[in-house]
């Protein structure tokens, strides 16, 4: 309980709030003036930035993950009038053994919203060394939105993560989202797992995606937007899906995978569907020359991905 009031007590995951005695009085009057978003986005100083706001809010870092990353108050650039309320800034920081990381999730994450698929907004620093996302457990007056991830509500822990298939993620959402949300989340859900197989992403597993909600009486809750969607195979070449699909976590097979996963989720059109994402990802690629020369190697692995669904589906 008190490491849950150190990471839940100043910033909230989802609607849980810990407030504990003795954080409060560890931390004291201490309190987060936040970081403005473009400072951090243009920071050309010799010092690691990254290092700087861990240091700063590590209390803050309630968030799980492979990934270095950190909880950062954004400062507003103005004042608000009526709330004191500030949104919050998830900011990942690349790791050694995995060069061109940041670029990496900026890039798939590109792919999925040029492809229509909801997602937070999100940033690459100037440098290209963070990806900084803005997160979506919020509502447009910054009011605390509920977030389950899968593994949470099938009773998994989190090293069971890996355990289940993302057909298990279709019953769950047939299960706990009402009839309004159910359509729009179950073809979200197959967009998303689609883009995982094109962008060569083996580590979309049960945690990384989630249900959204206001509060449990209301029946509302639906497919939380795209998040954490990165290339594994410039780092792991012959990696394969982190959950089973259709039988099989070959991302090879994937392709035959997806049209048998469609109907589960009962999408229609599921060829269009793959197209449109296939040239989402060619119209990016397209857009961001730069990163190309940045991270090659990431660039080469996403499009080597990508070929045999545009031979299958092109």
């Amino acid at each position: 309980m008190l490491l849950l009031a150190l990471s839940g007590s100043s910033s909230p995951i989802g609607r849980v709030q810990v407030h504990s005695e003795t954080v409060d009085a560890l931390l004291g009057e201490k309190t987060f003036s936040g970081e403005k978003l473009e400072e951090i986005l243009t920071w050309d100083g010799t010092e690691d930035i990254f290092a700087d706001l861990l240091d700063r809010y590590i209390l803050r870092a309630g968030i799980s993950g492979v990934q270095p990353k950190v909880l950062v108050p954004e400062q507003p650039e103005s004042q608000p009038r009526v709330t004191s309320k500030t949104s919050d800034l998830i900011i990942k920081s690349g790791r050694d053994e995995f060069p061109g990381l940041a670029i990496n999730e900026f890039l798939c994450m590109s792919i999925a919203k040029e492809a229509g698929i909801p997602v937070p907004e999100f940033f690459l620093s100037d440098n290209a060394k963070l990806f900084v996302m803005r997160r979506f457990d919020r509502d447009d007056q910054l009011n605390p939105l509920g977030f389950e991830d899968m593994a949470a509500l099938m009773g998994l822990s989190a090293d069971q993560k890996y355990s289940k298939s993302y057909a298990a993620i279709a019953k769950a959402i047939r299960l706990f989202c009402p009839v309004q949300h159910l359509r729009s989340s179950l073809d979200q859900l197959f967009d998303s797992v689609a883009l995982s197989c094109i962008v060569g992403n083996g580590d979309a597993h049960l945690k990384n995606f989630g249900l959204l909600y206001s509060e449990p009486t209301q029946r509302d809750a639906r497919l939380a937007p795209a998040y954490d969607i990165v290339n594994t195979t410039a780092y792991i070449p012959e990696d394969v899906l982190a959950l089973d699909l259709a039988g099989n976590k070959s991302i090879f097979a994937s392709r035959q995978g997806l049209l048998e996963f469609a109907q589960t989720c009962e999408v229609t059109h599921p060829k269009a569907r793959i197209q449109t994402l296939l040239t989402a990802l060619e119209v990016v690629l397209e857009r961001y020359p730069q990163h190309r020369e940045q991270a090659p190697h990431v660039v080469s692995a996403i499009q080597k991905a990508a070929a045999p669904f545009a031979l299958t589906f092109g």
